[in-house]
């Protein structure tokens, strides 16, 4: 997984991208636990939130310890900079956000510790077209800032303008890689492995 994702990649799929794929900064993580993984920058943002119900909404930035480098680790004001709501309803419950608050909500904790890699998982499913707009603008924000984005996402509509490199699978293999630019000519082939 390689830093600077906003960088276009023109290049195919090869055996060494698998070694990437397993190493994050150089460093071999296949074989690490996953709060050992979470020391190397990265963080995980999972399709239901993992919002803490009895905490209020600054709690919950406030719950994880820094693991990845300080240098990514956005402050309390950074981050109700960039979701000035979270300001407002700062002393909400988390659960009494909407879905949409709560997904970005969730992205935002791992902004507060320090990850750089941030891996995002169906973060636009079933929310409404005003919040998945928000959330295209945050991802563009983050990559501006230097954050590696990688998200798994069927709403190819969302993901579509913020990728710089697709990967499609059938069943559990990669089958196609290709960079932004190739993405009108493929087409045809996202049509088969989304079964549009």
């Amino acid at each position: 997984m390689e830093q600077g994702a906003s960088r276009p990649c023109a290049r195919s799929w090869d055996s060494r991208d698998a070694v990437r794929a397993r190493s994050v900064s150089a460093r071999e993580t296949i074989n690490l636990s996953t709060h050992r993984i979470a020391h190397c920058g990265v963080g995980y943002c999972p399709e239901e939130h993992g919002i803490f119900s009895s905490l209020s909404c600054e709690e919950n930035l406030l719950l994880p310890p820094p693991v990845g480098d300080k240098a990514h680790m956005m402050s309390l004001d950074e981050i109700y900079s960039m979701f000035p709501n979270f300001y407002e309803r700062r002393m909400s419950q988390g659960t009494r956000l909407s879905s949409g608050e709560q997904q970005m909500l969730a992205v935002a904790r791992i902004l507060r510790t320090g990850a750089s890699l941030l891996l995002l998982d169906e973060i636009s499913e079933g929310l409404a077209p005003v919040i998945v707009k928000a959330l295209a603008r945050m991802i563009v924000t983050l990559k501006l800032r230097g954050y590696t984005v990688v998200m798994v996402e069927q709403n190819f509509r969302f993901a579509a303008p913020l990728a710089d490199r697709f990967y499609g699978r059938s069943t559990a293999q990669l089958s196609k890689y290709f960079g932004a630019g190739e993405l009108e000519s493929k087409m045809p082939v996202l049509h088969d492995l989304l079964g549009v």
